[in-house]
């Protein structure tokens, strides 16, 4: 993402039942090989987030999870853990992607689904439809830290691709903190995959 590709839209008071944040719109340009592509983000901001290293959530879309409360995968448990320690340390930053299923969309992550029913899991199922494990690059969050002002966040996240690509975006992560939920049987093997195919840190299991 170029240096000024990222630009703030909006910026409104936003009540929730964590507690009192600010909500932004931010717009991003990337330039692909063969296209220029438009990326949208939301951030959720907390208190003074300049004085020290906030706590800071990446989350990807999910509407069948965020939306819908499906046991398939733990991404609303996650969201909801993450507003709840912001909500208790009083400061820190949800980043809201639009990014579902891990970046193929929304019809893409439909139709893994059907091929997890009949066996495969969530990486095959992305594989058989022509996509990577996981299509997201998480370079849009790094810009729009950097928009707020936070060069030093604690990042609450079992993702170490997040961590190196807000690193290679030039926001120090001081710190990986856990986002663990206790998963449905539904999603268990969603999760054995995550860290056994995609890295993903667990410190149970």
């Amino acid at each position: 993402m170029n240096e000024n590709a990222v630009e703030q839209v909006a910026s409104a008071e936003f009540p929730t039942r964590w507690g009192k944040f600010r909500i932004y719109g931010f717009r991003g340009h990337s330039e692909g090989r063969v296209d220029r592509r438009i990326e949208e983000a939301v951030a959720l901001v907390m208190g003074d987030v300049k004085s020290s290293p906030p706590l800071v959530r990446v989350h990807s879309q999910c509407l069948t999870g965020d939306v819908f409360h499906s046991l398939r995968c733990d991404c609303r448990q996650q969201l909801e853990l993450s507003l709840s320690m912001i909500s208790e340390e009083g400061t820190g930053i949800l980043i809201y992607e639009q990014q579902e299923g891990r970046g193929i969309g929304l019809m893409a992550k439909l139709q893994a689904y059907e091929l997890q029913d009949s066996g495969l899991d969530t990486v095959e199922a992305n594989e058989r439809l022509g996509f990577k494990a996981d299509q997201r690059d998480f370079t849009l969050p790094g810009e729009i830290l950097k928009a707020l002002g936070v060069t030093r966040v604690r990042l609450l996240s079992n993702n170490p691709d997040k961590v190196e690509a807000l690193e290679r975006s030039g926001v120090q992560v001081v710190e990986r903190v856990p986002c663990e939920v206790t998963p449905s049987p539904h999603a268990e093997e969603y999760l054995r995959t995550k860290k056994e195919k995609l890295g993903h840190l667990f410190t149970s299991g």
